[in-house]
């Protein structure tokens, strides 16, 4: 019922930029957060940013300045603008959905206890 879907991931050579998109088959996002987390191989999955349902924000330190979380007039979807790319934001990116609305940050981290994950896209930054 709450599925996220994940879209927009790729190649894209460092420096550059890329949209991730997360949908929930249209449904509104209006009670909930949502929040973005990646996983680089060999690596723990991170909080990356999240988009509470009273609009305020949280990215991780690496991305602060060069990644963006929107959504549309409707919130129903929900937008990564990943700017100046580089090779050590390749991962796989989740789209994520808390149904309480809340952004959870523990220690300067994102918590990812969330109620509904995506299935991920892959994030390649590479020359």
């Amino acid at each position: 019922q709450m599925q996220p879907v994940e879209s927009g991931g790729g190649l894209v050579q460092p420096g550059g930029s890329l949209r991730l998109s997360c949908i929930v088959s249209g449904r509104t996002f209006n009670h909930c957060a949502i929040g973005w987390f990646r996983q680089a191989p060999g690596k723990e999955r991170e909080g990356v940013s999240c988009l509470s349902s009273v609009d305020t924000f949280f990215y991780e330190d690496s991305v602060k300045g060069r990644f963006t979380i929107s959504t549309d007039n409707t919130r129903t979807t929900v937008y990564l603008q990943m700017d100046n790319l580089k090779p050590e934001d390749t991962a796989v990116y989740y789209c994520a959905v808390e149904i309480f609305g809340g952004c959870a940050v523990e220690d300067g981290n994102l918590r990812d206890q969330y109620n509904y994950w995506g299935q991920g896209v892959q994030v390649t930054v590479s020359s």
